[in-house]
């Protein structure tokens, strides 16, 4: 091969690798890998102050919800690791709300309202075999919000942030549940 072709070759090669671990439609990836962050030993970092837009055109601050665990959950409509996700998270809700907690979805996708706002409305998640819909806030996401939370290697991608505004764990990819709850319950 000449060289411009084996530069040629790699880079599809490269290429193909990236779209492989780079979209939530990669199940394989996600079933299999899906990573666990934790924060770091030592002082937890401070979360961003994010300013996100709900499905109404309000702004919505993470700021506002200081005082409240807030697991914030980026997600898309069309992520199936996203829908596993989401009966957990209206379970997560409906049993802490009451207790200083919310969850805050937000959605990456690139239609944003248009096809975000129809599918919250409309459809219904199997929760403990009765049908739900979702019972949280939906904001819309972008990479310019994601960034500051460290970007996203994938979706679904989970924040926990404490009553007093600091990043306690990140889940990148399909959470664990009972990590998950286990993180929620020791922070309420």
């Amino acid at each position: 091969m000449t060289k411009v072709l084996k530069i040629l070759c790699f880079s599809a090669a490269v290429a193909v690798m990236a779209i492989s671990f780079s979209g939530c439609n990669s199940k394989k990836w996600f079933n299999a890998s899906a990573q666990e962050n934790g924060a770091s030993k030592g002082p937890l970092p401070t979360a961003p102050d994010a300013t996100f837009k709900d499905l109404d055109g309000k702004d919505v601050t993470l700021s506002s919800l200081k005082g409240k665990v807030v697991v914030l959950n980026f997600w898309a409509t069309w992520c199936e690791p996203c829908q596993v996700e989401i009966p957990w998270m209206i379970e997560l809700q409906q049993k802490n709300a009451d207790k200083g907690f919310t969850i805050l979805g937000a959605a990456m996708d690139d239609e944003g309202k248009s096809v975000v706002e129809p599918y919250v409305q409309k459809t219904e998640f199997d929760v403990d075999g009765q049908k739900m819909k979702m019972n949280y806030p939906i904001v819309l996401g972008s990479d310019d919000l994601a960034s500051k939370f460290g970007g996203l290697i994938g979706l679904p991608t989970t924040v926990v942030i404490t009553r007093d505004g600091k990043i306690a764990k990140r889940f990148i990819g399909l959470a664990n549940r009972d990590q998950l709850e286990k993180q929620v319950r020791a922070l309420l």
